[in-house]
């Protein structure tokens, strides 16, 4: 049995309830909504069954090394600030569980994904395989360090609360590109937009307030 044979029309169904909830809380992006019913999130929280059905309700999980996967609303909200367009080439900071990768690959990006955590990191990278998301290109690394080989990105996109924005980011962010990122602004988390517009000029737009879990430098082996 493959991992996807575990995605059955049961499990297809919660997904239809979990974007028709999606839908409610206010994401109108039907692309993103599309992607998030393609998507089998229960295939990203492990073997438990305890997760089976709660993997469509709108909640966080914890999924190791400190690290959760965040809930569908955030990953939906993030993806539609983001407003991917086909083959455009995306740098995701904080790969986790791997959720938000295979949402944006779902939408057609090409993503480029950094995870610090080493466990992590060999975990995800075989159940994206095995789910056949070769769109997604995984790296163990610093997410502050970026991917300086591949840029400039079309979009950025950080899934955990960034203390500043890591200049070495906006850096390899090609010029009209956005980077979506929980930020710590006087002392609460916010999402937050940044657009390139030349240069050395950026846009910022500042959205509501977020909860996730800190950015923090270096690699764990």
């Amino acid at each position: 049995m493959t991992l996807l044979d575990k995605d059955t029309y049961r499990h297809k169904g919660l997904r239809k309830e979990l974007v028709a909830l999606l839908a409610k809380k206010g994401i109108t992006d039907r692309k993103v909504l599309a992607a998030i019913e393609r998507v089998p999130r229960h295939l990203f929280l492990g073997d438990d069954n305890i997760f089976d059905v709660k993997a469509y309700e709108d909640i966080a999980f914890p999924i190791g090394e400190g690290q959760t996967i965040s809930q569908p609303y955030t990953v939906a909200y993030q993806s539609q600030l983001l407003e991917i367009l086909p083959k455009e080439q995306v740098l995701e900071i904080g790969t986790g569980s791997g959720y938000q990768a295979a949402v944006l690959a779902e939408l057609g990006a090409k993503v480029y994904s950094i995870e610090r955590h080493r466990k992590l990191y060999d975990k995800t990278r075989t159940t994206l395989n095995e789910l056949g998301y070769k769109a997604v290109k995984m790296f163990f690394g610093d997410g502050f360090e970026g991917l300086e080989t591949f840029a400039p990105f079309d979009k950025i996109i950080i899934t955990a609360a960034a203390p500043h924005v890591p200049e070495k980011l906006l850096s390899q962010l090609m010029l009209g590109g956005q980077m979506v990122l929980p930020l710590e602004i006087d002392g609460a988390t916010k999402m937050v937009r940044i657009t390139r517009l030349e240069e050395k000029e950026f846009d910022q737009e500042i959205f509501a307030e977020a909860a996730f879990v800190p950015m923090l430098k270096g690699k764990v082996f």
